[in-house]
């Protein structure tokens, strides 16, 4: 059910989307690395928006790249690039019904390409008429998600004065499969993000970006890849300032998720499942020479919406775990950040990703199962520790009762507590400004997932900071509308000035916790120590 109504709401956005932006037929290009680029002019909102997609920024990662980082192009497109039409979205699993929805979603390991939004173009631009840059990373628990995903289209955030980039990457095990040696280091995916924001350093000023003004932005595992750039010691210099939206790759601060001696193994069993030997010394070779990419993905079990895929830490992009870099001062600290959370992240991902919480006789055992089950891949949990402190004052004879406290666990064990203990300990050692918000309002769309005003599901931001409400008016509420106004100037008030808004406090003034609660009814709403008994309380041992 939570997939029929999740594609259903995708359906409803991209018939708005296809309402809400008119081209008016006239051509643009724009010369770079890659070559000429021609895109098109939209009408957004009485401005004109220049957008480029389908831009390779790297080699296509066939035959002996798969699994490798990626190649800069080896020389620029000697053809036109057609910019104005989508690109390829890379392999991952597409759901049929999907497909009957939206309309065929062409995947292909050749998917390394961005896209731009743009007022301006031009290479005689002033340096300071130069404007900041929002670059991109869409979430999908890193197996699944592309750019061209339309709620994710960057047209209207540029008509508040920022140049907007969005990239795909490699993803599952084709973008984090992990091979012990240099053609296959872990976490290509990352090193396609990498490579992908070099270019925009390298090119942006085309498009009336400033190279020197780079923020970062992304939600759920583009959060989580955000976190990566931040720790990593390859992506320094990058950029200046990171939103932080649902996520980071903090877990139990005495071990990862995935490691690399995880990670061979994973890789190796990924092999055999294929019929690749994995003990022959040419195993990678002969993963490589499979001809169906899509042999190598994961699938999902039964009943899951879809899998996660983890990045590997104790390699060249990772080499420690978040909370040793933190500690000893091995990580981006120049970088200022703005985070946040929904209010109720884990209640629409864990009923989709557990099939028990769709059973009727839901009851007291199977939470406690589930919990240990959480223990293989998150590790060190504490299982009667947790079910005792969320089983608190819950009525244990009613599933419904039950089903909500498994979601704020799993959601504090996921996304809450990593995104927030995160930014607390960037705000402690670091010089920069560090903000945190709360997001308790979502549309009414998501009450096809179970989501209601008590209940602000994972993802409720997207739709108001890429500005849906104020692209089709007549589908949400006037209340949405102004709201999304509220948060797209947020976001890119961040970008441009550091201060998101005129009331909010840093996180930590080092006296106490200071979170912006964003809800249109009270825009000037402080929640002081918001998550003070779960992720400073509870699960303070864990991270």
């Amino acid at each position: 059910m939570i997939l029929k109504t999740y594609l259903l709401c995708l359906l409803v956005l991209t018939i708005c989307l296809i309402v809400c932006c008119v081209c008016d037929g006239n051509s643009i290009d724009v010369n770079t690395s890659s070559g000429s680029v021609r895109g098109q002019t939209l009408h957004v909102l009485n401005h004109k928006i220049h957008q480029f997609l389908n831009i390779p920024y790297a080699e296509p990662p066939l035959g002996p790249l798969r699994f490798a980082p990626p190649l800069p192009l080896k020389a620029p497109k000697q053809d036109v690039i057609d910019g104005t039409v989508d690109g390829n979205s890379c392999i991952q699993t597409v759901n049929p019904m999907l497909e009957a929805l939206v309309g065929k979603l062409t995947i292909s390991e050749d998917c390394l390409t961005l896209g731009v939004w743009t007022q301006t173009t031009g290479t005689d631009i002033p340096s300071d008429q130069l404007k900041p840059v929002m670059f991109y990373i869409h979430g999908g628990a890193l197996s699944m998600g592309s750019l061209y995903q339309k709620m994710y289209n960057g047209s209207i955030l540029p008509i508040y004065d920022v140049v907007v980039v969005s990239v795909n990457y490699r993803l599952g095990q084709l973008g984090f499969l992990y091979g012990a040696n240099e053609t296959a280091p872990g976490n290509a995916g990352f090193y396609d993000q990498l490579l992908a924001l070099k270019w925009v350093r390298d090119n942006i000023h085309s498009f009336g970006g400033d190279r020197d003004r780079i923020t970062i932005f992304g939600e759920s595992a583009g959060a989580w890849s955000l976190s990566a750039h931040l720790l990593s010691p390859l992506s320094k210099g990058l950029f200046k300032r990171a939103i932080i939206q649902s996520g980071t790759l903090m877990f139990n601060k005495d071990r990862p998720v995935l490691g690399t001696v995880d990670g061979l193994a994973k890789a190796k069993e990924t092999a055999r499942r294929v019929g690749c030997d994995p003990y022959d010394y040419k195993w990678l070779d002969c993963l490589r020479a499979i001809e169906d990419p899509n042999l190598i993905l994961d699938t999902a079990d039964a009943g899951e919406a879809f899998i996660i895929s983890f990045p590997v830490f104790g390699t060249e992009f990772l080499p420690i775990l978040p909370q040793k870099a933190l500690e000893s001062g091995k990580y981006n600290s120049d970088v200022h950040i703005m985070a946040g959370l929904t209010r109720d992240e884990g209640h629409m991902l864990a009923v989709a990703l557990y099939p028990q919480l769709r059973a009727q006789n839901f009851d007291v055992n199977a939470f406690k199962q589930l919990v240990s089950a959480l223990n293989p891949v998150y590790h060190n949990i504490d299982p009667d520790k947790v079910v005792a402190h969320y089983l608190r004052d819950i009525d244990t004879g009613n599933p419904g009762a039950l089903i909500r406290a498994f979601g704020r666990l799993y959601g504090d064990l996921l996304l809450d507590c990593p995104t927030y203990l995160f930014a607390k300990r960037w705000a402690v050692r670091s010089e920069n400004a560090v903000y945190f918000y709360r997001f308790s309002f979502q549309s009414r769309g998501f009450e096809m997932f179970g989501c209601d005003d008590n209940t602000i599901c994972h993802g409720a931001d997207i739709t108001y900071v890429f500005g849906e409400p104020v692209r089709t008016a007549t589908a949400f509420r006037e209340i949405d509308y102004d709201f999304s106004l509220d948060v797209m100037k947020i976001w890119t008030n961040f970008a441009k000035n550091i201060k998101p808004h005129d009331v909010w406090p840093q996180l930590w003034d080092k006296s106490v916790i200071r979170v912006k609660d964003l809800n249109p009814n009270d825009m000037s709403h402080i929640l002081d120590n918001p998550y003070e008994s779960t992720c400073d309380g509870i699960w303070s041992q864990y991270f």
